[in-house]
């Protein structure tokens, strides 16, 4: 087969899928197979010729060359813009206090000064940097960088997006939402299948069609260490808003019923959106903090206290676990290749 004139412009070919066992048919996005490639030199940006993912602003639908169709180059992506991407790099240090190069491979994200602490004393290594809006934390020992980024849909947009400077190969969200579904209590884990885009940063990056998705094998490889430990979780959709002080919005509420979501937070849809399209693998793993469906159940001043003291330290224990071990087992994340 020539795989240049007759291969579909996304993905693999059905020939290619019949005869390679290793393509793994549950990703969500469908991409090919992993082929070794080159590693990019420091500060230099991953080999991106042309965008498959598309988006708000791009030119024209497609161009023709020959019989052979070429997706346009979205400039707003920020591996397609070496401008973007030297301005993303300096962005990341600004923000967090850490070049690119030092950050590690493995990258949990947070909205809690708390799990920063909580890091250091798990690391033992940890060398902390501060920037001018967030904080990091490193450790050379656990394969593992953390990154307290604050709260909101605008601000994941941009962590996640000048992230990809960085390269990492697992990112891994650890947030607490509000539970929704009747049987969830506080305490419980929420390992996000999906998340409704109801926030306003991502539709700059995809079109509004496309769902919000996790890597899928980053899923997978935290489920099974939350086993591992004798633990429980909940699979299902989480809906993303920016809208904070919902609960008193019936019309808002009634549309929560209808969706029939698990959880509701404030970042995981915007960090898969922004996430798949700036080619950083992320996955989440979220704590139900409070039920605000419920009688008395939105969170105050005394019950956030009682789930940091109750709940965050697992919840922290397990994200670094997971992540330190994908180091460790050198755990292949991105079957795809992009």
């Amino acid at each position: 087969m020539d795989r240049d004139r007759d291969a579909p412009p996304y993905g693999p070919s059905d020939e290619e899928n019949s005869t390679r066992p290793d393509v793994d048919s549950s990703d969500a996005h469908g991409h090919e197979a992993d082929r070794p490639e080159p590693a990019p030199a420091p500060g230099e940006r991953p080999a991106a010729p042309h965008d498959l993912a598309g988006g708000p602003g791009d030119g024209p639908a497609a161009a023709a060359t020959g019989d052979r169709w070429t997706p346009p180059v979205n400039r707003n992506l920020i591996y397609n813009n070496e401008e973007k991407w030297r301005i993303g790099r300096e962005f990341l240090t600004r923000y967090t206090g850490t070049e690119p190069e030092a950050f590690q491979k493995q990258i949990v994200l947070t909205n809690f000064a708390y799990y920063l602490e909580r890091f250091q004393a798990l690391a033992g290594d940890a060398e902390v940097t501060r920037g001018s809006a967030m904080s990091a934390a490193h450790s050379e020992r656990l394969g593992v960088s953390i990154i307290d980024f604050s709260i909101g849909s605008p601000v994941a947009a941009l962590i996640i997006e000048v992230l990809a400077t960085a390269d990492p190969k697992a990112t891994l969200f650890l947030g607490i939402c509000g539970g929704l579904h009747r049987s969830l209590v506080v305490g419980d884990f929420v390992l996000p299948t999906a998340a409704i885009r109801d926030d306003g940063a991502s539709r700059h990056f995809m079109p509004p069609q496309v769902p919000a998705l996790p890597t899928f094998k980053i899923q997978k490889f935290v489920s099974q260490i939350v086993v591992e430990h004798d633990l429980d979780y909940r699979t299902g959709v989480v809906h993303t808003t920016d809208y904070r002080f919902w609960e008193f919005d019936e019309a808002f509420k009634r549309r929560l019923y209808d969706e029939r979501a698990l959880a509701i937070d404030m970042e995981t849809a915007t960090l898969f959106s922004v996430g798949f399209a700036s080619k950083v693998p992320i996955g989440a793993l979220l704590l139900v903090s409070d039920l605000p469906l419920r009688r008395d159940g939105i969170k105050t001043r005394a019950s956030a206290r009682a789930v940091f003291r109750d709940h965050t330290d697992v919840h922290i224990e397990m994200g670094i676990r997971a992540m330190s071990e994908i180091a460790e087992r050198g755990e292949s994340i991105r079957h795809y290749r992009w």
